[in-house]
């Protein structure tokens, strides 16, 4: 399983927004800026927060984007499966898979749903104010 840069991006997008939340609206510009992501890659990140109610953004001169949830309640693992979607380290883990005809003979079966609750709970536990706050035992 490959976090890809748009799973990565999501979250420092939103822990900088958590860190500029009393700032009102952000600029995406300065988001971009600050992160050393591209405007065009933005443009194609920001849309699924907010349609999922993460953010919201405002267009004009004060516009920008804000956080709609607080950084405690916004768990990592839930930004990931918008971004990425299933975090399922094997096809047949998949959320929707068509059943697989050797699921009753399998004996990796359940070494990969053990490590795919493993890395749902770990990501669940984890929240956009862990990494926020920087602290190496609650952030990622």
């Amino acid at each position: 399983m490959l976090i890809s840069t748009r799973g990565r991006y999501a979250l420092r997008v939103l822990a900088d927004l958590a860190e500029h939340a009393g700032n009102g609206y952000v600029p995406m510009k300065e988001i971009a800026e600050r992160q050393g992501i591209s405007l065009k890659y933005l443009e194609r990140i920001l849309p699924v927060l907010t349609k999922n109610g993460i953010i919201e953004g405002l267009q004009g001169k004060t516009g920008g984007y804000r956080l709609l949830v607080q950084p405690e309640e916004c768990r990592v693992g839930d930004v990931l499966r918008l971004t990425e979607g299933d975090l399922a380290p094997v096809a047949c883990l998949e959320c929707g898979a068509k059943p697989c005809e050797r699921a009753s003979i399998c004996c990796t079966l359940p070494m990969w749903t053990e490590f795919h609750q493993l890395i749902n709970t770990f990501l669940d536990s984890k929240t956009l104010a862990d990494i926020v706050r920087g602290d190496p035992a609650n952030a990622l």
